[in-house]
């Protein structure tokens, strides 16, 4: 049944109560009866005092969730309300970070109750004031209790962000180490505490260190300055469009999925081969180049109305969270790899099935695209899964043997090729069974080892004068063998 009556919500400011607005101190001192979120805000002392003030601070020792709290509130204003009008303040102002004032006006949409906003100074405003920035200048407003509670920060660093609700070493804790997912713990940030009131204070501190500040209490917000230009996927996205734009580059311009098909393979060995030679810096480097792959194509997407980076981002986000039921739903794994990965089939054999899609074979699930040394690796796994496969190692090496001999007593070099494939297949299975998961990543190893070795061999001919050419093979036998007692 619809309310006949209103419910005002005040903004208290930011903290001091010279900055009530005419509108909100004049609502305040016609008011019977004032109910206060809290009772612990700067200004509530120098209130007009004609009203009977009623704090909901004991709902905060009642309940262990602030949803709890939240949902307390709101029940006991409407009930106020059924018998005549209510004024109800808050600090700073009613549409920021107000999650009571929230519900009230999702009541107020649905029809069973007035509610009326008078606004006040927010935490914005004075921590502008503090940090010299201007707020149209892209910054971001977040709830440090929502902060806390992510892994990472919804935040494009390219841009500074204001952290309200920072009231505790223990928020501050759990704040810092989301905001370290993105930025480095030396960044410097601001703690501003009571801003807004005339003992407000600025602390400019490493992230790190910030738990460690004892001037934290209820009135504590976070500065995080803007990261850098470049920092953001974003700003790439802008890069890469301007690139793709009529004043970009040419040869940008003409590529399409197609031509860029070779470059996409490329940079991925090359992240490879950074994370071979466990070079970090050249892996960063590396990973913006893979990235900007995945970019490319998407902005030619986008152009092409066919899809854009939000609806990938969307899909791999929602498959992901889709596929760990045991972290976003109620699945028990024991903690065990292997049952994550069985239900990670089951997952992916139900999703085919509602795509209509149906595999003829066990070894239709392995990509083919992928090189030919790890397809033999897949095929020998599925095929192993459902008992194809010998029953112990010794089969395997007799097999070894078998291919071997049949590649000595080939009766022609055409022969003998597809014996040697065959031998290589075999090979495969044989690191299967030493518990080598990954025979691309050992070959690149090998590869790298061989190229380290006559590296070696070059370096030393050069330091005696000589030319490689010029050399009989026991001559580079002998520097060879020296590279691999060096371990080279």
């Amino acid at each position: 049944m619809a309310s006949t009556h209103t419910i005002t919500v005040v903004g208290l400011g930011a903290g001091n109560a010279g900055d009530l607005t005419r509108r909100a101190w004049h609502t305040l001192e016609n008011a019977s009866v004032v109910y206060l979120r809290t009772e612990r805000h700067p200004c509530v002392p120098d209130l007009p005092r004609r009203a009977y003030y009623e704090s909901f601070d004991a709902l905060y020792e009642t309940y262990d969730d602030f949803t709890d709290v939240y949902n307390a509130i709101c029940d006991r204003l409407l009930t106020a309300a059924r018998d005549e009008d209510v004024v109800y303040a808050v600090p700073g102002d009613p549409l920021v970070g107000e999650t009571t004032v929230m519900q009230l006006l999702a009541r107020a949409a649905a029809g069973t109750v007035n509610v009326e906003i008078v606004h006040g100074i927010s935490f914005i405003e004075p921590m502008l004031r503090h940090t010299g920035i201007d707020a149209l200048d892209g910054l971001q407003i977040l709830d440090g209790m929502t902060l806390a509670a992510m892994h990472h920060p919804p935040i494009n660093p390219q841009y500074p962000a204001f952290i309200s609700g920072v009231y505790s070493r223990a928020v501050a804790s759990d704040v810092k180490l989301t905001l370290m997912n993105q930025y480095h713990d030396r960044f410097m940030v601001t703690l501003v505490h009571g801003a807004g009131t005339a003992s407000a204070v600025a602390e400019t501190v490493p992230l790190a260190e910030m738990d460690h500040s004892r001037a934290i209490s209820h009135l504590t917000s976070l500065y995080v300055p803007a990261l850098g230009r470049y920092t953001s996927f974003e700003s790439f996205q802008e890069t890469m469009a301007h690139l793709r734009a009529p004043e970009g580059c040419p040869w940008d311009i003409q590529q399409t999925h197609e031509t860029l098909r070779p470059y996409l393979i490329e940079e991925a060995y090359e992240v490879l081969a950074a994370i071979d030679a466990q070079d970090w810096d050249e892996l960063a480097s590396e990973l913006g180049d893979l990235l900007l792959q995945v970019v490319f194509h998407a902005q030619i997407a986008t152009e092409d109305g066919a899809f854009t980076m939000a609806d990938v981002l969307d899909r791999i986000n929602r498959k992901l969270i889709r596929r760990h039921p045991h972290v976003w739903g109620d699945v028990d794994v024991q903690g065990s790899p292997d049952r994550v990965l069985a239900n990670w089939e089951e997952i992916k054999k139900q999703e085919r099935a509602s795509a209509g899609k149906v595999r003829d074979s066990v070894l239709d699930k392995v990509n083919t695209a992928l090189p030919a040394l790890m397809v033999a690796y897949e095929y020998q796994k599925q095929a192993a899964k459902v008992g194809f496969d010998w029953p112990d190692m010794a089969g395997v090496e007799d097999k070894i043997r078998e291919e071997l001999n049949e590649i000595l007593t080939s009766p022609s070099a055409a022969h003998k090729i597809a014996e040697i494939g065959d031998l290589l297949f075999v090979v495969v299975n044989w690191l299967r069974w030493l518990g080598v998961d990954d025979p691309e990543s050992l070959l690149r190893s090998t590869n790298l080892k061989f190229y380290r070795r006559f590296r070696y061999v070059e370096q030393q001919a050069r330091a005696a004068g000589k030319e490689l050419q010029g050399m009989t093979l026991a001559e580079m036998d002998l520097l060879w063998d020296e590279a691999k007692r060096l371990g080279r």
